[in-house]
């Protein structure tokens, strides 16, 4: 055994990127990039290792238990909303039964070790289910324990995912004969929608946002699939790596609960895409609703208090609306598409 490793599954998407950058950046030498395809080669250089594997191939699992010491699992590997509603059995496999088996693979390293294997989640704002529009208009900020009556498959997924954590780390074999005395420190974050200019949106229901920026800098049509005034919140990607580290790094004493918000702008549809119309004055945005997923969306929050995240482990966003737009994504989305 070896300095313990950080295993990054699902390594290849949108979060596992910018984490996987971030990680090295700070020092980390010791990361197991896990996904379904080979690792990107931008990623090569800063992975221990590239496993390409399928988190429901338990053996795979147990070969990379039997070489590394794993210390901290970010658990990104899904499918994602879109593609969940038109494969839902797919998605439960993938969604929930790689997620015990990620979670099975952390108690045995922490049998192994004799200390608990930090597990980082990230979940969704797909697991509330606000009613009606009157009732999401209403709301004041929506809490953790609010609304959570999901309405796809993506949302219940994540939902159980998060009571299957808080099980893992409280309660696993409750009724076995020797008690377990090495749990898992499971810890998620209720992500909102996500925008990254260093990579392609992937499926999401929140998609509509970095689409629309991305086919603008592209000079292409874009048709938004939602209402113009359609809002739910929003972050930046490198503040979404910022939170995932940030809450990896909260001495356990100061956590109040295993699963926390966390938000940073919440614009709508139409706001949106007036700034991207700044920024590219001939681009091309048109509202077409698709009602199948705009009433996915209506079921979404228009904001969600991250209260208990600021006071429990000093979350902060370094991204506003403003400045997301002005300095993060439309400078690099518009280099990345002049430059190639």
């Amino acid at each position: 055994m070896t300095k313990r490793a950080v295993l990054v599954t699902g390594a290849n998407g949108e979060v596992g990127h910018g984490l996987i950058e971030r990680l090295a950046e700070m020092g980390e030498k010791h990361i197991i990039a896990l996904d379904v395809m080979e690792l990107h080669d931008s990623l090569r250089p800063k992975v221990r290792a590239a496993v390409i594997g399928d988190i429901l191939d338990q053996d795979m699992l147990q070969r990379i238990l039997s070489r590394y010491e794993i210390g901290t699992v970010y658990h990104l590997a899904a499918l994602l909303s879109t593609r969940a509603e038109i494969t839902p059995e797919a998605a439960h496999r993938v969604n929930v039964e790689g997620t015990l088996n990620l979670l099975h693979l952390a108690i045995e390293q922490s049998r192994l070790v004799g200390d608990r294997v930090k597990f980082l989640f990230p979940s969704s704002i797909a697991v509330y289910g606000i009613p009606d529009l009157d009732a999401k208009a209403s709301a004041p900020p929506v809490s953790e324990e609010e609304f959570c009556n999901p309405t796809t498959m993506y949302g219940c997924n994540k939902l159980y995912c998060e009571h299957l954590g808080r099980y893992y780390s409280h309660h696993y074999r409750r009724l076995a004969a020797t008690p377990e005395p090495h749990l898992v420190d499971f810890r998620a974050i209720r992500f909102p929608g996500l925008i990254s200019a260093f990579t392609l949106p992937s499926g999401g229901t929140s998609d509509f946002a970095p689409e629309m920026i991305h086919a603008a800098a592209q000079g292409e049509p874009y048709r938004c699939f939602v209402r113009p005034e359609t809002r739910i919140p929003f972050m930046a990607m490198p503040d979404a790596i910022k939170a995932l580290l940030q809450l990896a790094s909260a001495p356990v004493e100061r956590l109040t609960r295993h699963v926390y918000n966390v938000t940073s702008f919440n614009p709508s549809a139409e706001e949106v895409a007036e700034i991207v119309l700044m920024a590219f004055p001939n681009a091309e945005i048109t509202f077409a609703p698709d009602m199948r997923r705009q009433s996915i969306v209506d079921t979404w929050p228009a904001q969600v208090d991250d209260q208990q995240a600021r006071l429990d482990w000093g979350w902060q966003p370094d991204y506003d609306l403003a400045n997301a737009f002005d300095q993060y994504l439309i400078p690099n989305i518009r280099e990345r598409y002049t430059t190639t």
